[in-house]
């Protein structure tokens, strides 16, 4: 039997309901695929199984009933399809969660690393779930039966669902309980309704809508203490998508650390990042909330590590060769290097060793006063792995060329994640040896730290941006090295070694640069240090002892 529509069209519900079916049936292969870990096919779970697909499709359903109405009907549906294919697309490929945080770093990032994610897949999935069903939308007639009757079947369609999922969740009350209390995070799979939800989130943060809360001052009674006559040279290198245990400092198998090694730099191996993102991680680094209370509307509504830097007369500088500092230097001295015109060493990928090419003129330039300097590196950024690291740095092959990993072996991407490891190593070295050069004018100190890690492929997860109750280490676990100069003498670094697997978190950050840099003020934290304990007493600030 041929189909048929009806003569004068399609009404909007009828429209509404097939484009939730739509989506819940070729935009859900992660739910329905993770739904299935969880609870394995078989007769004694199939009919709840079946009512979960059936809830999906309701609540799509729900969602669309209240935001599509008259006119907004198909331009809305367009708009859901067209962002839903590529959230298929990103989950089914990487094994990500589209939620506020992942919105967020969309939208801060920057051309060549969205450039990095176009692929033939992404291509494929916005074509099929996408442009094609929008298409068939445009051309399809809608039955609009004025805005009396239409607003009547709404009301008895949103009735129906209504009753329909409470009905449900009655028949199978065991299986949601269970599925609400122990598989939380696989409501973060659905699609579309989860990403409209962070959308939702998102549009209303502190990072969205700019300009909305005061900025709160704090660390406004820090100085250098008159007793500190040498002047400190500290340069804090923020990582980028690295995880601790790639680093061979900290056991891994291949030698991705041969300069720091030489150089002695003590890796802590027990480091954990704020986040799973640089947009919230970065902020959370150099806040002094507290990992356990900070979020993005927080943190920036009070001033940050830097800005307590600067009442006590330091001299800030921030140079980026990623998207940008997240918010973080607003207030101080900033300079990317993401342009040849700017950064010397771009192949065409812009390096992270051209941030040094000026570096030494800056620090010559300020004949007074602490130095402090924040590099922010490009790292490890992915999927393109391959990209952050000249051919010289390929040391282990074959060696993933491509963005598109899924056209890739785990053992292909993992050799390229290991080769730019190893290029972050040098950086790493070459900032040392700059530091060494300015050892006799300066006490002078090197701490890196990644802001988040990464998955490779375990568990068909890839990338990072999970939430972070559900995040696996890969993405938390992140590497963590210090360095310090002659003038840190008195530091006992064979105990300082012995306590490398001391857990720390990105809180331990603020605490030790304020440290290192001797500044006294309120908000140090001394058992926060990551060098309390290990040094004369002499050095520590002048601050709070709790």
């Amino acid at each position: 039997m041929r189909f048929r529509l009806p003569a004068h069209g399609l009404t909007s519900n009828t429209l509404i309901v097939l484009v939730a079916v739509f989506l819940a049936v070729f935009g859900n292969l992660s739910f329905f695929g993770k739904v299935l870990k969880g609870y394995p096919l078989a007769a004694g779970n199939a009919l709840a199984l079946a009512s979960l697909a059936a809830m999906l499709v309701a609540t799509t359903t729900l969602l669309l009933a209240l935001t599509c109405f008259g006119r907004t009907t198909k331009p809305v549906l367009i708009g859901i399809l067209l962002l839903s294919s590529l959230a298929a697309s990103f989950m089914d490929s990487y094994g990500i969660v589209i939620n506020d945080e992942m919105l967020q770093n969309a939208a801060q990032t920057n051309l060549a690393e969205a450039r990095d994610l176009l692929n033939v897949k992404l291509l494929g999935y916005f074509v099929m779930l996408g442009l094609i069903p929008a298409i068939v939308i445009v051309r399809l007639p809608l039955h609009w039966r004025g805005r009396r009757v239409e607003a009547l079947a709404r009301g008895k369609l949103l009735a129906i669902i209504l009753l329909f999922m409470v009905g449900t969740a009655l028949a199978f009350g065991g299986f949601y309980a269970s599925f609400l209390r122990e598989h939380k995070s696989l409501r973060s799979f659905a699609n579309p309704a989860y990403f409209i939800y962070s959308a939702v989130k998102y549009s209303t943060s502190p990072l969205a809508v700019k300009g909305r809360q005061a900025l709160t001052a704090i660390g406004t009674d820090a100085k250098i203490p008159a007793s500190d006559v040498e002047r400190e040279l500290f340069i804090l290198v923020i990582g980028e998508t690295a995880r601790a245990d790639r680093f061979s400092l900290n056991g891994y198998a291949r030698d991705t650390n041969p300069q720091l090694r030489r150089a002695n730099a003590v890796s802590f191996s027990n480091f954990w990042a704020c986040g799973t993102s640089t947009a919230v991680s970065v902020p959370c680094m150099f806040s002094l909330i507290g990992m356990d209370e900070f979020d993005t509307k927080k943190g920036a509504s009070q001033e940050n590590l830097l800005d307590v830097l600067e009442h006590a007369g330091v001299n800030v500088l921030w140079l980026d060769n990623n998207s940008d500092s997240k918010g973080v230097a607003l207030r101080v001295p900033y300079q990317s290097y993401r342009s040849p015109d700017v950064n010397p060493v771009c192949d065409p990928e812009c390096r992270d060793a051209g941030m040094l090419s000026s570096l030494q003129k800056h620090i010559d330039a300020h004949p007074k006063g602490d130095i402090f300097v924040v590099l922010h590196q490009m790292g490890n950024h992915g999927p393109a792995y391959f990209k952050r690291y000249p051919p010289a740095f390929e040391k282990f092959k074959p060696a993933c060329q491509s963005a598109d990993l899924s056209q890739c072996s785990r053992e292909e991407i993992g050799n390229a994640y290991d080769n730019a490891i190893l290029y972050t190593d040098f950086f790493l070295g070459k900032v040392i040896d700059l530091l060494k050069n300015n050892d006799k004018e300066f006490e002078t100190a090197l701490l890196y730290v990644s802001d988040h890690g990464e998955s490779l492929g375990e568990n068909g997860v890839y990338l990072h941006g999970l939430p972070h109750a559900i995040a696996p280490d890969a993405q938390l676990n992140v590497p963590a090295i210090m360095w310090l100069g002659s003038g840190f003498s008195d530091v006992d670094f064979p105990a300082l070694q012995r306590k490398r697997d001391t857990r720390f978190t990105h809180d331990n950050i603020a605490h030790t640069v304020l440290g290192v840099m001797e500044i006294g003020t309120s908000v140090y934290r001394q058992k926060m240090d990551i060098l309390d304990g290990y040094r004369k007493p002499e050095r520590e600030p002048v601050g709070q002892e709790n």
